[in-house]
């Protein structure tokens, strides 16, 4: 096992009644993360709830705070957005951000009983909110100028081509699809897109979360043998943490425990166990992972409506103390060899 790039991805906690320090403890989390040496910072896309609800909007600000970690949201769910104007969106702060930008998709739409109303005029129910709107963004994002060759706007400092500005070619090929069935790893493949699993699939032919996952990311690798492919865990170490903090991860994490045990619901969703206790546990469990020991890619994926303090302490220790057993080394040292 050899992790060669470690991210983080953070849920965007705030309080009803004080959004902006919650909001101002993410994108502290995020310099922080850069400060230690990791190579990714990621932000949740969440609606209606007490998170993110524009990754682009975060990450543009998060761009202004930061200099060289990558820049990632995972997911944004495709339902509730303009294929262009969210193309618009994310080209600004990509080049804000000198080209630092991952962006994850996912098909449908949380909550769409309750919002779709409000984001679309007309029968929402009869759009396409699946891959087709998902290929839409990244066709827009490739840059191709609109109208025939002679097509040319006006405008009061120049007359030009019409095409999604700004543009960076290079965004179009940080895009990823967070597959979490065999269906969604083949199409990912297929779109020639990156490929984000965490710790929810689909349990297709299995009722095993890690053969399901294997599966999927054989699926994905038999079409792109090379591209990128991230695995995400919740990894929750233990060891700077004080005794009311360490039981505090030890009932979080039995809450959660019930879900692993059997698949959920109609579409037999599978969960993966969180991987909580001290940097020595974390190592033995994360060595007998077979999804993690095929990847080189691991992102932390960060429990929900912890206090930031708290996040500061597993990034810290999952970075001194588990990371370097993985074979990881931070960028600054790695350019430095």
């Amino acid at each position: 096992m050899t992790i060669t790039s470690l991210a983080f991805l953070t849920p965007g906690n705030f309080a009803d009644d004080d959004p902006y320090t919650g909001l101002e403890e993410s994108l502290q989390l995020f310099e922080y993360g850069e400060r230690l040496g990791y190579d990714g910072a990621w932000i949740r896309q969440r609606h209606l709830e007490h998170g993110v609800g524009s990754a682009a909007v975060f990450l543009a600000a998060a761009g202004q705070r930061t200099r060289r970690v990558e820049l990632g949201t995972a997911v944004i769910p495709i339902g509730y957005e303009s294929p262009f104007r969210l193309a618009e969106d994310l080209a600004l702060a990509d080049v804000l951000s000198r080209g630092r930008l991952q962006v994850g998709f996912s098909t449908g739409m949380p909550h769409a009983e309750l919002l779709g109303d409000l984001v679309y005029d007309g029968d929402w129910r009869a759009f396409d909110l699946s891959y087709g709107r998902v290929a839409r963004v990244v066709d827009n994002l490739r840059g191709d100028y609109l109208g025939g060759p002679d097509t040319v706007i006006e405008s009061p400092g120049n007359t030009q081509r019409p095409r999604l500005q700004p543009h960076n070619p290079g965004l179009v090929d940080r895009i990823w699809y967070g597959g979490g069935s065999l269906r969604s790893a083949r199409w990912a493949g297929e779109s020639g897109l990156n490929l984000l699993s965490g710790n929810i699939v689909t349990g297709e032919h299995t009722d095993d979360f890690t053969t399901a996952q294997s599966n999927l990311l054989a699926e994905y690798r038999r079409i792109q043998p090379t591209a990128r492919v991230a695995v995400g865990r919740v990894v929750v170490p233990f060891d700077s943490a004080d005794r009311a903090t360490r039981a505090r991860y030890r009932t979080y994490a039995e809450s959660r425990h019930a879900r692993t045990l059997a698949p959920q619901g109609p579409r037999r969703t599978l969960f993966a166990p969180d991987v909580v206790g001290t940097a020595e546990l974390i190592l033995e469990q994360l060595a007998a992972d077979p999804v993690v020991s095929a990847v080189s890619e691991l992102r932390l994926e960060l429990p929900y409506e912890f206090r930031r303090e708290e996040y500061e302490q597993i990034l810290h220790d999952v970075l001194h103390l588990v990371a370097p057993e993985l074979g990881w080394h931070p960028a600054q040292l790695e350019a430095a060899r």
